[in-house]
C-alpha cells in the first residue's frame, strides 16, 4: 500500500504550469461550483468531490474514498484506498483554467494538479 501511495503522489506531482498562472480559490461556494458535476483527473486517477462531503473515485486501479470539508479558506480532506490512505490535511486550492492545484499543509507542502473533466 505504501508503494501505491508513493506512486499516486509521484504521478500527481509531475511537471505542471507555473505558480504565477494560478489564482487562489478562497471561497467554499467557488470551490463547490468548480467541482460539482466534474471529475478531477490526473494520470491513472479519477476522483469526485461530492457535495455531501465525500470523496469517491479510483487511483491506479484501486477504489479511493474519503471525506472533505472547507475550513478557513482551505480544502481539508482524508483519503483512503486499499488498507492505506492519507491522514487529514488542509490544502490550499489554486486554479488555472480547468486545472486545480492542491498544495498540502495549507500551501507549504507537496502539490498535485488535477484537471476538471
Amino acid at each position: 500500500m505504501k508503494r501505491l501511495a508513493a506512486t499516486i503522489a509521484a504521478g500527481m506531482m509531475l511537471a505542471s504550469p507555473a505558480l504565477a498562472d494560478f489564482q487562489p480559490v478562497r471561497e467554499e461556494a467557488m470551490f463547490r461550483a468548480l467541482v460539482e458535476g466534474n471529475d478531477l483527473t490526473r494520470f491513472a486517477v479519477r476522483l469526485q468531490v461530492l457535495p455531501e462531503g465525500r470523496i469517491s473515485g479510483r487511483g491506479f486501479g484501486q477504489r479511493v474514498g474519503g471525506r472533505w470539508e472547507w475550513r478557513d479558506g482551505y480544502f481539508c480532506r482524508t483519503l483512503e484506498w486499499g488498507s492505506g490512505g492519507d491522514p487529514y490535511n488542509c490544502q490550499l486550492v489554486l486554479r488555472n483554467g480547468d486545472t486545480l492545484r492542491f498544495i498540502s499543509d495549507q500551501g507549504r507542502g507537496d502539490q498535485a494538479d488535477l484537471r476538471l473533466r
